[in-house]
This record gives structure tokens, sequence and C-alpha cells, in this order.
């Protein structure tokens, strides 16, 4: 029975140290705007960048749902836990600059996916989205040679990321004979998301063209396409690589999709941070901006596009 309890203490103690010392590892957070498959890719980077990084503790955090409240509140409770830096896609971040600005006056503050430039956040990592709004317009140019009418469908319409990509399509676009006629909007609600589409249908015949500038709107899209027997009848442009969009632009449903690198701003976002802790600022830019490429995925490129994607999340 003695060497029972011995036992039973050692490993208690050696469970108290192995505890102490998670404890005393600085901790980065990743937060997300929504629970979406879109970022499951950034997931994948976080954990990479966890093997090179052991001395600290990573993070990744989705909101209870998609609020810039709920964002906030969450950005809050990190803190009071002790967390040394925070990267965030804000769901709303022109309303969130005093909460960003309270948050930055505790604990390194960065920004991803969509910025708050206003805000005293220390950098932004992620897509210049007014160039992928660019590059969307330039599929819809070569699948429309002869112009269109298009309908635009996004989650937050206030957001920076929604508001540039939109302003970058109407830039390729403009006096090529396509006109982005409105965008819906649907605060990242998946039913919504799909209703906007229906309706647009039933209400908007002369559509002939459809952009999905959230990663989820082009399967939504896609699914009422089909149930309207219309897949190939309206030209799609979509944003980002959900496994609906690249197996409709594989079978030639989707014009194309401008995609961003989400896996690159867990990845180097958390090692940013990190260095950042460290003293090291050499890394942050003047303008405070650090953008990760985005690229235009055809039926040419679409697989090994996707071999790619496999590759990162383990299959």
């Amino acid at each position: 029975m003695k060497n029972l309890k011995s036992i039973i203490l050692a490993a208690g103690l050696a469970f108290t140290a192995s505890a102490a010392g998670a404890a005393d590892k600085p901790t980065l957070a990743f937060i997300v705007n929504a629970a979406s498959d879109f970022w499951k890719l950034a997931e994948a980077g976080v954990k990479a960048a966890q093997a090179e990084l052991p001395g600290y503790e990573l993070q990744f955090r989705y909101p209870a749902q998609g609020t810039a409240a709920l964002q906030n509140a969450l950005m809050d409770d990190l803190v009071a836990a002790g967390t040394d830096a925070i990267m965030i896609s804000s769901a709303d971040p022109k309303n969130s600059i005093d909460a960003f600005n309270r948050i930055a006056a505790q604990v390194p503050l960065f920004t991803t996916d969509s910025d708050a430039p206003q805000s005293n956040r220390i950098a932004y990592l992620g897509s210049s989205n007014t160039a992928a709004g660019v590059q969307a317009g330039e599929i819809a140019v070569e699948a429309m040679p002869k112009g269109g009418k298009c309908m635009g469908f996004v989650g937050f319409l206030g957001a920076d990321n929604a508001v540039e990509r939109i302003a970058g399509f109407r830039q390729a676009v403009e006096g090529k004979g396509i006109e982005l006629v409105d965008v819906r909007g649907d605060d990242v609600d998946f039913a919504r998301a799909r209703s906007n589409v229906d309706d647009v249908l039933a209400a908007n015949p002369e559509i002939d063209c459809m952009v999905g500038f959230y990663s989820y709107n082009p399967p939504k899209i896609y699914e009422a396409l089909q149930a309207a027997g219309k897949l190939g009848q309206v030209t799609v442009i979509a944003f980002d690589e959900d496994p609906i969009t690249l197996g409709a632009v594989r079978e030639g449903s989707f014009a194309g999709t401008v995609v961003q690198d989400p896996y690159q701003w867990g990845y180097q976002g958390m090692k940013l941070m990190a260095a950042y802790l460290e003293g090291d600022k050499s890394q942050i830019p003047a303008d405070g901006l650090i953008i990760v490429p985005t690229k235009k995925i055809s039926k040419d490129n679409v697989d090994a596009f996707a071999a790619e994607l496999k590759a990162r999340v383990g299959g």
C-alpha cells in the first residue's frame, strides 16, 4: 500500500510539473470570424507552426457565433486568461475599433483576412482583397466576352474584405459590358445564403452571372442552380477552395475561383507573433501590411491545386 501511495504521489507531482510547464509557455491565439470549413487550412497552418514553436502554446479559436460582440468577448476572455498575443479575422472591424484598441493596449494584436487599419493593431497578414476582386473580375471578363449582368453574394456587406473584393471586381469589369447589379448579404447564415440565390433565380431572370464572394457562397450557388436545373446556364465566379467549388470548376459548371492562402495566414501568423514577442519587429513593414498572394484557379490547374490542399491538411 505504501508503494502504491508513493507511485500515485509521484505521478501527481509529475502531472503538476507538466501542467506548470505548459502554463509557463507564452500563448498565441488565432480567432476566426465564423465556423466555416474555409478555416480548416488556417488551423492546419497553426498546427504546423506549433511543431516549430515548442516553447509556445498555440490556440485556434472559433467564436460561438460569427458576431463581433462574441469575438470581442472571446478576446477579453483570452487576455484575462493570460494570452500573450492575438491574431483575429474580425466579423465587423469598423464597429470593433474600440474593442480592438482595448485589447491592443494589453497584448500585441494582429489582424488577418479582414483588416482594421484604423485600430491600434500592429499589422495585417492576409490577402489583398482588392487584388483578389480584380482577379475574379478577370475570370468574368474571360468567361463572358459579350458581357452580362451579375449578382453578388457575400456574408458581411460592411466587412473590409467584402467591400474591397466587390470594388476590385467592379474595377476589372468596367467597360467590358459586365455589370455587377447588386450584392446580397447573409451575415454568415448558410440558410439565408441559399435563399438569397433562390430569390434571385425567381425574381431576376435577367441575371446570367453570379459571384460568390465568401467561401460558402459558391457552394450555395451551386446547390440552388442544380435544384433549378440551371447549372451551366449561369456563369459563376467563386472565391476560395470549398470542395464543391473545386468540383464545379473541374466539371466546368463554374468559370473559376480565386483562392487565398489561409494555411500561410495560420503558419506565418503564429511565427510572426512569436518573433514579435521575442523583440524581433523586423518583419513588420512600415505600412503594416503583409500580403500573401491570391491566385486564379481554372479547369486547367484545379487538380494540381486540390492535390496541394490535400497534402497540407494531411489527406
